[in-house]
């Protein structure tokens, strides 16, 4: 999708492994320089992944092989020291992994002081047999033409609605079974929410005093639904030390530029004038009393 817009299946698992070896060297690097009791920590995009058909043993194999991908890749060998055997067996027609070298994994696995995790949405997918047209959805809204780091009978499945202006579903629970999860399988590992918003097509009001408003209620609803499940996770047992919306300001998205707007606060690309949406206003709200407030608790 991104720029450059390379594709190779073995080098995206090699640039798999030297994202993974350079937080590694990073972690060690500053460690050196400031102390082994230095917190560090490393931010991953991980994927609620969801059999578009539970009962099928198929689809469950699909969100297997997608999860090694996705997820366990960056787990793995970060918390473990090593690649999931799964994962090599999936891969081992893409690339024999000759790239990872002695001494490498040992660099990988740094302690961490908190795990960052990004979560935006679900995905589904299912056993893609070889007939008929591959889905060209992936779940984020964005295309998959070719088979995914060289899994050719898995598709993605467009998820139901309702979506951002990004096209990605909205479902908060996700981002509780995504907490619980991980802190099942990594207990004793803190974690931190780096990452949870979304795009909306907002637009700019004024009051009768000529105050510039932004009325964004469904980001309104999404941060407060989305902050919910994170209690959720906290009421399940997950050791979850902080939350940060995404984001504070309006940004360069990637490949849409400036055309999605991810900030509680709006930015007019030409003047730079900064305008707090209801949602900043809500988000105020939060972090000065450490209550959820309601949707409409905006000002």
């Amino acid at each position: 999708m991104h720029a450059p817009g390379r594709t190779e299946p073995e080098a995206a698992l090699a640039a798999v492994h030297h994202l993974n070896l350079a937080h590694g060297l990073a972690v060690a690097a500053i460690r050196d320089e400031l102390g082994e009791d230095t917190k560090t920590s490393i931010t991953l995009n991980l994927h609620v992944i969801r059999p578009d058909d539970p009962e099928s043993d198929a689809d469950r194999d699909a969100v297997r092989k997608i999860d090694a991908l996705a997820n366990r890749a960056f787990l793995g060998p970060v918390l473990d020291g090593a690649y999931p055997q799964d994962l090599l067996d999936d891969t081992a027609h893409v690339s024999d992994w000759s790239f990872v070298r002695d001494g490498d994994l040992e660099l990988v696995r740094q302690p961490l002081s908190v795990l960052g995790v990004n979560y935006y949405s679900t995905v589904r997918v299912r056993h893609y047999s070889g007939e008929g047209e591959r889905s060209e959805n992936d779940g984020h809204g964005a295309s998959s033409h070719s088979p995914w780091i060289g899994v050719t009978d898995v598709e993605f499945v467009q998820q139901p609605g309702p979506y951002t202006a990004m096209g990605w579903n909205i479902e908060p629970a996700g981002m509780t079974e995504l907490l619980v999860s991980v802190a099942r399988t990594t207990p004793t590992q803190p974690l931190m929410v780096t990452e949870n918003g979304a795009a909306f097509h907002d637009e700019v009001t004024t009051d009768a005093d000529g105050t510039p408003r932004v009325h964004d209620d469904r980001r309104v609803a999404y941060l407060h639904d989305h902050v919910d499940a994170v209690g959720a996770a906290i009421d399940a047992g997950a050791d979850v030390r902080g939350y940060f919306a995404w984001s504070l300001l309006d940004n360069f998205e990637w490949g849409y530029g400036y055309d999605r707007r991810f900030g509680i606060i709006r930015v007019d690309y030409d003047t730079l004038e900064r305008t707090w949406k209801d949602s900043a206003h809500w988000y105020r709200r939060l972090a000065t009393s450490s209550v959820l407030p309601g949707v409409d608790e905006t000002l």
